[in-house]
């Protein structure tokens, strides 16, 4: 279980976060939707270990986010972070030699699925083709917690269901896996429950099924009503929150 407890981020006096409590489990597909500034990022970052919560306690499985847990955790974020002089071949490389759980074959199975070659060069690949190298990269990790943000970003529309297709097909169904993306329609297939976020607070927090039920619309729907009319009726976390789905 990944476990925030009141985590709050400030960066220069604003909330990136703002007393965030929210436990993530094993075995689902999370989507973190809301607008830019809303603390998908940074939540996910602060996971990662790569930003200090300011106040507050994150920890998996009761260990505080650190050295030990990013062996565990895989991070895809929005910026580039390959060098130019590489080649994919070389990427791999990089990844077998810091990540244990690295796994070669499934990175090259995904290079195949997503049309891209080994001795293809990072600095002569489109902004589509690098988005799909940086997911092919972190989904070919065994991680116990995966984490995309705005995977989506820079493909194309026709491409977009391959990336989801990607995911389906090399995810682990015992992993906690985090997708952040504005594109809502394409998310509801794969995901089981739904985050929405404001102003670095947690809005609405519960099973997909749930709120389809409970509010008798999609999430692109509801989430164009919030930020239309600014709130909605609170809807309280369901019981897998709380406990293990095994």
């Amino acid at each position: 279980m990944l476990k925030f407890e009141h985590v709050t981020k400030v960066y220069g006096g604003r909330k990136a976060l703002d007393d965030l409590t929210i436990s993530f489990l094993p075995g689902h597909v999370y989507a973190l939707v809301g607008p830019n500034g809303s603390g998908k990022s940074t939540l996910m970052k602060a996971a990662a270990g790569l930003v200090k919560p300011s106040t507050g306690r994150i920890t998996r499985f009761d260990v505080p986010i650190g050295v030990e847990t990013k062996k565990h955790i895989a991070y895809m974020c929005t910026e580039p972070f390959y060098y130019d002089y590489m080649r994919i071949a070389d990427v791999a490389q990089f990844y077998a030699d810091f990540f244990d759980d690295f796994d070669t074959a499934k990175f090259a199975s995904l290079l195949e699925f997503m049309g891209l070659a080994p001795q293809m060069k990072v600095k002569s690949l489109s902004s589509g083709m690098a988005a799909k190298l940086k997911i092919s990269a972190t989904l070919a990790r065994n991680a116990a917690v995966c984490m995309l943000d705005e995977p989506l970003n820079g493909i194309d529309l026709l491409r977009q269901d391959q990336i989801i297709q990607s995911i389906l097909r090399a995810a682990n169904p015992n992993a906690t896996i985090l997708i952040s993306s504005h594109l809502f329609n394409e998310l509801e297939p794969i995901v089981d429950h739904i985050v929405m976020m404001g102003n670095g607070a947690l809005l609405l927090e519960s099973e997909l099924e749930e709120i389809r039920t409970r509010y008798g619309k999609s999430i692109s729907d509801l989430y164009r009503e919030y930020y239309a009319a600014s709130q909605f009726p609170p809807i309280a976390p369901t019981n897998s929150s709380t406990k293990e789905k095994y």
